[in-house]
């Protein structure tokens, strides 16, 4: 269900996201710095809601927030950049004691972020990285490594495919592009799969990282290249929508064309454990306790490592039906 994000019209005034079920303020009125209270004041922008990964992602960072005592002050930036940084700046001018966000794409950001350091309000970047060569700018980076999640799904079709020597035709929907999942994810798997001239990416295009530009693109796949062996998605909406469109092509997915998805949510865990996805790479979205952790920790001035990776695994079909009944997510 898509947020309504409301922009302050006047400069310094407060920026907070009309949610339906998932309030602006996970917290009271607010007692950060502006108000000389003790309790901490965290405003977080998010990217959006275009998946079931990214709903989960807020759902944690609320959850959390209130169970660590902070006050969240939430935005969804609604996939644009200009959202974000509007967010950011109106965080600034509320003078909140931590600034975080997952940003839309990976340029553009050290403008916004000086704005902040010169403040002296703390950034931590959640979920996607920021391309800024000055690492200044920003405390710490909590999320995944998206370069490796795209070699493990190169890994699993290299394995996949031993000792065949036919060609493997594969059709790749990327995220939304410029965004850090997005170029990592195709880079790790290209990387991997680049030594074995079997592999060929004979189509590649950005799905958004939605179900439905996923089957719409998957669509267009069908009718341009007949024989598809294999579809590499860069996350489990995106196969979803693309598992649609094979179906409706008459064909059957996880058999007649592999499938292989990121990120491991509840959707995507059903469809692998009934066939139709083959191998899901991780990608937790349970981001909120550490970010909690983080945020109290450079509020009170402590040291934290520059970069904090989250745990995650992989998942085959029959690993996908013993884990969906404790799934979380």
């Amino acid at each position: 269900m898509r947020r309504k994000w409301f922009a302050a019209l006047l400069a310094g005034a407060l920026v907070t996201a009309g949610v339906t079920g998932c309030g602006g303020d996970s917290g009271g009125s607010g007692s950060g710095s502006g108000s000389g209270g003790d309790k901490i004041t965290l405003g977080f922008s998010q990217v959006g809601a275009e998946s079931g990964w990214r709903t989960a992602n807020t759902k944690s960072i609320q959850e959390s927030a209130a169970s660590a005592g902070i006050d969240l002050k939430f935005s969804d930036a609604q996939g644009k950049q200009e959202n974000q940084i509007k967010a950011i700046r109106s965080f600034i001018a509320q003078r909140v004691d931590v600034i975080a966000f997952s940003p839309v794409v990976e340029s553009g950001w050290d403008t916004v972020l000086k704005e902040a350091k010169d403040a002296n309000i703390p950034v931590i970047l959640t979920d996607r990285a920021v391309d800024s060569q000055d690492t200044s700018l920003y405390k710490t980076f909590i999320g995944s490594d998206f370069v490796l999640e795209g070699k493990k799904a190169g890994e699993w079709l290299v394995k996949e495919y031993q000792g065949k020597n036919d060609p493997v035709n594969i059709v790749e929907l990327q995220g939304t592009p410029g965004a850090a999942p997005a170029n990592d994810r195709k880079a790790g798997f290209a990387d991997v799969i680049k030594a074995d001239p079997k592999f060929k990416v004979i189509a590649s295009q950005t799905g958004q990282f939605t179900r439905t530009d996923g089957k719409e693109v998957m669509e267009a796949f069908l009718k341009t290249y007949p024989d598809i062996d294999v579809l590499y998605a860069h996350n489990d909406d995106m196969g979803l929508g693309a598992i649609e469109a094979i179906e409706a092509a008459g064909k059957k997915p996880g058999t007649d064309i592999k499938i292989i998805t990121v990120d491991a949510v509840r959707d995507g865990m059903t469809a692998l454990a009934a066939g139709k996805i083959n191998y899901i790479v991780e990608c937790s979205p349970l981001l909120g306790p550490q970010l909690m952790d983080l945020a109290k920790k450079v509020k009170a001035g402590e040291q934290v490592p520059n970069r904090v990776l989250t745990e995650e695994t992989t998942f085959d079909q029959e690993q996908a039906k013993a884990a969906l009944p404790g799934r979380k997510y």
